[in-house]
Protein backbone atom coordinates (compact mmCIF):
# COMPACT_ATOMS: atom_id res chain seq x y z
CA UNK A 1 0.00 0.00 0.00
CA UNK A 2 1.70 3.02 -1.32
CA UNK A 3 0.19 6.84 -1.25
CA UNK A 4 -0.28 10.63 0.22
CA UNK A 5 -2.84 11.61 2.80
CA UNK A 6 -3.91 14.90 3.88
CA UNK A 7 -4.67 14.93 7.22
CA UNK A 8 -6.71 17.62 9.00
CA UNK A 9 -4.95 17.97 12.68
CA UNK A 10 -6.80 18.65 15.52
CA UNK A 11 -5.82 20.74 18.53
CA UNK A 12 -4.79 18.03 21.49
CA UNK A 13 -3.18 15.27 18.70
CA UNK A 14 0.77 15.14 18.27
CA UNK A 15 1.91 14.31 14.54
CA UNK A 16 3.02 11.39 16.33
CA UNK A 17 -0.55 10.67 17.57
CA UNK A 18 -1.95 11.09 14.04
CA UNK A 19 1.30 8.63 12.09
CA UNK A 20 -0.28 5.78 14.85
CA UNK A 21 -3.77 6.33 13.92
CA UNK A 22 -2.84 5.83 10.33
CA UNK A 23 -0.75 3.04 10.72
CA UNK A 24 -3.26 0.86 12.88
CA UNK A 25 -6.22 1.34 11.04
CA UNK A 26 -4.18 1.01 7.77
CA UNK A 27 -2.36 -2.04 9.36
CA UNK A 28 1.23 -1.21 7.93
CA UNK A 29 4.06 0.31 9.63
CA UNK A 30 6.01 2.47 7.05
CA UNK A 31 3.91 6.49 7.83
CA UNK A 32 5.58 9.22 8.58
CA UNK A 33 4.43 12.80 8.08
CA UNK A 34 6.20 15.85 6.21
CA UNK A 35 5.93 18.52 8.93
CA UNK A 36 5.39 18.75 12.67
CA UNK A 37 2.91 20.43 14.08
CA UNK A 38 2.70 20.90 18.00
CA UNK A 39 -0.52 19.60 19.65
CA UNK A 40 -2.23 23.47 20.16
CA UNK A 41 -1.65 23.58 16.27
CA UNK A 42 -4.43 21.93 13.84
CA UNK A 43 -4.42 22.33 10.16
CA UNK A 44 -2.55 20.31 7.24
CA UNK A 45 -0.62 17.29 7.84
CA UNK A 46 0.77 15.54 5.46
CA UNK A 47 1.53 11.45 5.95
CA UNK A 48 2.89 9.49 3.36
CA UNK A 49 2.35 5.70 3.36
CA UNK A 50 4.47 2.83 1.89
CA UNK A 51 6.97 3.47 -0.05
CA UNK A 52 6.04 7.06 -0.73
CA UNK A 53 7.85 7.45 3.02
CA UNK A 54 10.70 8.14 0.47
CA UNK A 55 8.95 11.52 -0.58
CA UNK A 56 9.16 12.82 2.58
CA UNK A 57 12.21 15.38 2.51
CA UNK A 58 11.24 16.38 -0.62
CA UNK A 59 7.64 16.91 0.70
CA UNK A 60 8.60 18.74 4.07
CA UNK A 61 10.93 21.33 1.96
CA UNK A 62 7.74 23.27 0.51
CA UNK A 63 6.50 26.47 2.18
CA UNK A 64 3.79 26.45 4.39
CA UNK A 65 1.05 29.15 5.41
CA UNK A 66 -0.47 29.74 8.54
CA UNK A 67 -3.12 31.68 10.22
CA UNK A 68 -1.93 32.59 13.52
CA UNK A 69 -3.24 34.27 16.81
CA UNK A 70 -0.97 35.81 19.43
CA UNK A 71 -1.71 37.59 22.81
CA UNK A 72 -0.27 40.86 23.56
CA UNK A 73 1.49 41.47 27.24
CA UNK A 74 2.45 37.91 28.37
CA UNK A 75 5.31 35.51 27.52
CA UNK A 76 5.55 31.35 28.52
CA UNK A 77 8.01 29.12 28.81
CA UNK A 78 6.94 27.23 25.57
CA UNK A 79 6.26 30.86 23.72
CA UNK A 80 2.40 29.31 23.74
CA UNK A 81 -0.06 29.46 25.96
CA UNK A 82 0.44 25.66 27.28
CA UNK A 83 3.33 27.04 29.18
CA UNK A 84 4.10 28.80 32.13
CA UNK A 85 4.11 32.72 32.17
CA UNK A 86 8.12 33.98 32.76
CA UNK A 87 6.91 37.46 32.30
CA UNK A 88 4.55 40.02 31.48
CA UNK A 89 4.84 43.51 29.97
CA UNK A 90 2.25 46.17 28.90
CA UNK A 91 1.76 47.34 25.57
CA UNK A 92 0.11 49.78 22.92
CA UNK A 93 -0.50 48.60 19.70
CA UNK A 94 -2.81 50.39 16.42
CA UNK A 95 -3.39 48.41 13.15
CA UNK A 96 -0.97 51.06 11.54
CA UNK A 97 2.13 50.44 13.86
CA UNK A 98 0.98 46.17 13.70
CA UNK A 99 0.95 46.26 10.24
CA UNK A 100 4.34 47.99 9.50
CA UNK A 101 6.09 46.03 12.19
CA UNK A 102 4.92 42.60 10.26
CA UNK A 103 5.39 43.80 7.01
CA UNK A 104 9.64 44.39 8.73
CA UNK A 105 10.19 40.47 8.99
CA UNK A 106 9.28 39.64 4.80
CA UNK A 107 12.32 38.08 3.31
CA UNK A 108 15.35 36.15 4.95
CA UNK A 109 16.66 36.46 8.17
CA UNK A 110 18.23 34.21 11.06
CA UNK A 111 15.73 32.37 13.46
CA UNK A 112 16.39 31.30 16.85
CA UNK A 113 15.42 27.94 17.77
CA UNK A 114 12.75 27.64 20.90
CA UNK A 115 13.94 25.58 23.62
CA UNK A 116 11.35 23.68 23.40
CA UNK A 117 11.72 21.87 20.31
CA UNK A 118 12.90 18.21 19.23
CA UNK A 119 15.80 20.24 17.51
CA UNK A 120 19.35 17.75 18.90
CA UNK A 121 22.08 19.77 20.23
CA UNK A 122 24.86 17.14 21.26
CA UNK A 123 22.55 13.82 21.02
CA UNK A 124 19.83 15.48 23.54
CA UNK A 125 16.48 17.21 22.29
CA UNK A 126 16.37 20.90 22.93
CA UNK A 127 13.26 19.97 25.09
CA UNK A 128 15.02 17.91 27.21
CA UNK A 129 17.17 20.85 28.41
CA UNK A 130 14.45 22.65 28.97
CA UNK A 131 13.27 20.01 31.25
CA UNK A 132 16.25 19.19 33.05
CA UNK A 133 16.61 23.07 33.63
CA UNK A 134 19.91 22.85 32.02
CA UNK A 135 21.83 25.39 29.88
CA UNK A 136 22.30 25.22 26.20
CA UNK A 137 23.31 27.96 23.45
CA UNK A 138 19.92 27.97 20.76
CA UNK A 139 20.94 27.70 17.49
CA UNK A 140 19.63 29.80 14.64
CA UNK A 141 18.07 28.76 11.36
CA UNK A 142 18.18 31.20 8.43
CA UNK A 143 14.28 31.30 7.14
CA UNK A 144 12.46 33.11 4.64
CA UNK A 145 8.53 34.89 5.30
CA UNK A 146 7.41 34.95 1.63
CA UNK A 147 4.21 37.20 3.04
CA UNK A 148 2.68 38.11 6.10
CA UNK A 149 -0.49 40.03 6.68
CA UNK A 150 -2.49 41.49 9.56
CA UNK A 151 -6.16 39.62 9.65
CA UNK A 152 -7.41 41.36 13.00
CA UNK A 153 -6.32 43.75 16.11
CA UNK A 154 -8.77 42.92 18.74
CA UNK A 155 -7.94 44.32 22.13
CA UNK A 156 -4.60 41.96 23.58
CA UNK A 157 -4.80 39.61 20.41
CA UNK A 158 -3.42 39.63 16.95
CA UNK A 159 -4.34 37.28 14.33
CA UNK A 160 -2.22 36.92 11.24
CA UNK A 161 -1.72 34.91 8.09
CA UNK A 162 1.70 34.32 6.88
CA UNK A 163 3.73 31.95 3.97
CA UNK A 164 7.01 31.20 5.58
CA UNK A 165 9.61 28.83 4.46
CA UNK A 166 10.30 25.01 6.20
CA UNK A 167 12.12 25.30 9.67
CA UNK A 168 10.22 28.29 10.53
CA UNK A 169 8.64 28.59 13.96
CA UNK A 170 5.65 30.75 14.43
CA UNK A 171 6.19 30.77 18.48
CA UNK A 172 9.51 32.24 17.61
CA UNK A 173 7.83 34.31 14.98
CA UNK A 174 5.63 35.61 17.30
CA UNK A 175 8.18 36.39 19.99
CA UNK A 176 10.20 37.99 17.70
CA UNK A 177 7.16 40.39 16.92
CA UNK A 178 6.53 41.31 20.22
CA UNK A 179 9.74 42.80 20.62
CA UNK A 180 9.67 44.78 17.62
CA UNK A 181 6.31 46.07 19.13
CA UNK A 182 8.16 47.10 22.35
CA UNK A 183 6.14 44.25 24.90
CA UNK A 184 5.95 40.43 24.91
CA UNK A 185 4.15 37.84 23.61
CA UNK A 186 2.91 34.23 23.12
CA UNK A 187 1.06 32.19 21.02
CA UNK A 188 -2.68 31.45 21.34
CA UNK A 189 -3.84 29.15 18.41
CA UNK A 190 -1.99 28.27 14.77
CA UNK A 191 -3.33 27.13 11.78
CA UNK A 192 -1.83 25.37 9.09
CA UNK A 193 -4.12 25.96 5.71
CA UNK A 194 -1.35 25.31 3.45
CA UNK A 195 1.84 23.24 2.95
CA UNK A 196 3.09 23.49 -0.82
CA UNK A 197 0.69 21.85 -2.89
CA UNK A 198 -1.87 20.58 0.07
CA UNK A 199 -4.47 22.44 1.20
CA UNK A 200 -7.11 22.27 4.24
CA UNK A 201 -9.66 22.56 2.20
CA UNK A 202 -8.37 18.97 0.21
CA UNK A 203 -7.71 17.62 4.09
CA UNK A 204 -9.68 15.37 5.93
CA UNK A 205 -10.58 14.62 9.70
CA UNK A 206 -9.08 11.82 11.99
CA UNK A 207 -12.67 10.90 12.38
CA UNK A 208 -13.36 10.79 8.16
CA UNK A 209 -10.19 9.29 7.98
CA UNK A 210 -11.36 6.67 10.40
CA UNK A 211 -14.98 5.77 8.68
CA UNK A 212 -12.70 5.54 5.29
CA UNK A 213 -13.70 9.00 3.95
CA UNK A 214 -10.41 9.52 1.75
CA UNK A 215 -8.70 8.99 -1.02
CA UNK A 216 -4.81 8.66 -1.61
CA UNK A 217 -2.92 10.60 -3.44
CA UNK A 218 -0.41 9.59 -5.83
CA UNK A 219 3.31 11.42 -6.75
CA UNK A 220 1.53 12.84 -10.23
CA UNK A 221 -0.77 14.55 -7.76
CA UNK A 222 1.49 16.27 -5.52
CA UNK A 223 4.71 17.44 -7.55
CA UNK A 224 4.76 20.21 -9.94
CA UNK A 225 6.90 20.21 -13.28
CA UNK A 226 6.21 16.56 -13.41
CA UNK A 227 6.22 14.38 -16.58
CA UNK A 228 5.59 10.24 -16.84
CA UNK A 229 7.49 8.34 -18.61
CA UNK A 230 6.07 4.71 -19.41
CA UNK A 231 8.79 2.08 -19.98
CA UNK A 232 9.44 -1.26 -21.06
CA UNK A 233 11.14 -4.17 -18.81
CA UNK A 234 14.63 -3.80 -19.63
CA UNK A 235 14.73 0.13 -18.68
CA UNK A 236 12.90 -0.44 -16.04
CA UNK A 237 15.75 -2.51 -14.57
CA UNK A 238 18.37 -0.05 -15.74
CA UNK A 239 16.45 3.08 -13.81
CA UNK A 240 16.34 0.64 -10.65
CA UNK A 241 19.79 0.20 -10.40
CA UNK A 242 19.92 4.11 -11.14
CA UNK A 243 21.36 4.52 -14.50
CA UNK A 244 21.86 8.20 -15.70
CA UNK A 245 19.13 8.83 -18.21
CA UNK A 246 19.75 10.55 -21.71
CA UNK A 247 16.45 12.64 -22.72
CA UNK A 248 14.57 15.66 -23.52
CA UNK A 249 13.51 16.35 -20.52
CA UNK A 250 10.58 18.89 -20.21
CA UNK A 251 10.02 19.39 -16.38
CA UNK A 252 12.28 18.92 -13.50
CA UNK A 253 11.10 16.06 -12.25
CA UNK A 254 10.58 12.99 -14.13
CA UNK A 255 8.83 9.74 -13.32
CA UNK A 256 9.29 5.96 -14.44
CA UNK A 257 6.14 3.94 -14.77
CA UNK A 258 6.31 0.45 -16.17
CA UNK A 259 4.77 0.48 -18.76
CA UNK A 260 2.73 -3.26 -18.24
CA UNK A 261 2.09 -3.16 -14.37
CA UNK A 262 1.80 1.18 -14.43
CA UNK A 263 3.58 0.49 -11.22
CA UNK A 264 6.49 3.49 -10.01
CA UNK A 265 9.42 2.74 -10.71
CA UNK A 266 11.80 5.78 -9.94
CA UNK A 267 11.44 9.67 -9.41
CA UNK A 268 14.40 11.55 -11.41
CA UNK A 269 15.50 15.09 -11.42
CA UNK A 270 16.89 16.82 -14.38
CA UNK A 271 20.87 17.79 -14.22
CA UNK A 272 21.46 21.34 -13.45
CA UNK A 273 24.40 21.36 -15.90
CA UNK A 274 22.40 19.36 -18.67
CA UNK A 275 18.84 19.93 -19.68
CA UNK A 276 19.08 16.50 -21.82
CA UNK A 277 20.13 14.05 -18.43
CA UNK A 278 18.71 13.56 -15.68
CA UNK A 279 19.76 11.30 -12.21
CA UNK A 280 18.13 9.68 -9.87
CA UNK A 281 16.25 11.16 -6.96
CA UNK A 282 14.35 8.44 -5.73
CA UNK A 283 14.13 4.87 -6.56
CA UNK A 284 10.96 2.88 -5.25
Amino acid sequence: MNGILVINKEKGYTSRDVVNIVSKTLNIKKVGHTGTLDPIATGVLVICIGKYTKLVNLLTSKDKEYIATMQLGIKTDTLDITGEIIEEKSYSVNEEKVRKILQSFLGKSMQQVPIYSAIKIKGKKLYEYARNNEKVILPKREINIEKIELLKLEGNTITFKAIVSKGTYIRSLINDIAKRLGTVGTMTKLNRIKQGLFSIEDAVTIEEFKNNNFKFLKIEDVINDLQIVEIDELSSKLISNGAIIDKNFTSKYCLFKNNKTKGDIALYIQCSDNKYKAKPYIIF
